[in-house]
């Protein structure tokens, strides 16, 4: 139990005092390029996606 106390202990001293925390303005920068990259990424997926899907319904009523 006491091993537990000194590990929270610790782990507290370290994230008060020694982790250097980004300004508020570059959280907000790196939020808004994951935003518009996830975006750019689903709207590629879901193009490839109805690319396939229309091009085996094509594939499948030629038989």
């Amino acid at each position: 139990m006491e091993n537990l106390q000194v590990f929270l202990k610790e782990s507290w001293h370290e994230i008060t005092k020694e982790v250097t925390w980004p300004a508020w303005s570059d959280l907000q920068s790196s939020a808004t390029l994951v935003l518009i990259a996830s975006i750019i990424f689903a709207l590629v997926v879901g193009g490839i996606d109805f690319l396939i899907d229309n091009g085996l319904k094509i594939l499948y009523a030629s038989f």
